[in-house]
């Protein structure tokens, strides 16, 4: 059986795992995210005190460079988090520890690993949103990863925003009032004055977090025709939004889209990821094994 690993770099949290060739996971670790420096190089310690590995996995937030030849690639970009703008990734993962490396965004790896073990198997074309910290999204069209110009940036897509229902400015550092800077958990809290987690169901602050929500997905609905919608992160830990953006999602398409997946059987169309919390390090896996050819 080969080794592989897999990083989730993620803005707050780095997690990093080994598995076999199934996708289970032998060994695993968490830390915060610090500085490139110190942050990385814990990574890529971990991943050699686990044995000789056949390749490694990194999906990162970003924006990142993904394009091969870049002589940025695997960079984070233009990140707005302290110190980590022209992070270099990829390329000391590789030197250390001298195996391929699979690079994508951190959702976009979710998504391959809700593809090849969770809510998305069986599916050619399908979106995963995460919303917590910030807001990404990823997901697959054809049975591809969706890549492009850049790549999926579904967070900082521009929904309605109603100044006398809800006067919040936002808080993205680039667009103040995007999708992100609306609806995740850091908006939640400078517009409620307290974490998210700490408000009761019947808070008024969740009929809005839906109502956003349920927007950017009829946007992706439109956009991309996904055969399901996976909706993971911190936010949606909150287990009851979900019957809410089922809702809401139904109400703002208004009949339009005459699918049974929306008309009938929402509760299966808009989802959990089915790797639970473990969906981005599983995702990082699957690009692993995607870098060594399995």
């Amino acid at each position: 059986m080969s080794l592989w690993g897999g990083i989730e770099a993620g803005g707050t949290k780095f997690v990093c795992a080994v598995a076999g060739d199934d996708g289970e996971i032998l060994a695993e670790t968490t830390f915060p995210t610090t500085v490139p420096d110190q942050t990385v190089e814990r990574a890529i310690e971990f991943l050699r005190q686990q044995g000789e590995l056949a390749a490694v996995g990194v999906g990162s937030f970003g924006p990142v460079d993904l394009i091969p030849g870049s002589p940025t690639y695997g960079t984070i970009t233009t990140t707005p988090k302290p110190g980590w703008a022209n992070a270099d990734i990829v390329g000391r993962v590789r030197q250390a520890l001298d195996v391929p490396v699979g690079f994508d965004t951190d959702v976009n790896g979710a998504a391959l690993g809700e593809h090849r073990w969770g809510a998305a198997q069986g599916l050619d074309t399908f979106v995963y949103l995460t919303i917590g910290t910030g807001i990404g999204g990823g997901g697959m069209v054809d049975g591809r990863l969706i890549h492009g110009l850049v790549h999926p940036e579904m967070g900082h897509t521009r929904i309605p925003h109603d100044l006398n229902r809800d006067p919040f400015a936002g808080v993205c550092p680039f667009h103040g009032d995007c999708f992100e800077g609306l609806a995740t958990g850091p908006a939640i809290e400078a517009r409620w004055g307290q974490r998210g987690e700490t408000l009761p169901p019947d808070h008024p602050a969740w009929e809005l977090e839906a109502h956003y929500i349920a927007l950017g997905v009829v946007n992706l609905v439109c956009t991309l025709s996904p055969q399901r919608v996976i909706l993971g992160g911190g936010v949606m830990q909150q287990a009851h939004l979900f019957p809410l953006i089922r809702s809401k999602v139904q109400q703002l398409l208004n009949g339009y889209l005459k699918a049974p997946a929306i008309l009938e059987r929402i509760d299966e169309y808009i989802v959990p990821p089915g790797l639970g919390h473990r969906a981005g390090v599983k995702g990082a896996i699957a690009l692993a094994q995607a870098a060594g050819h399995v």
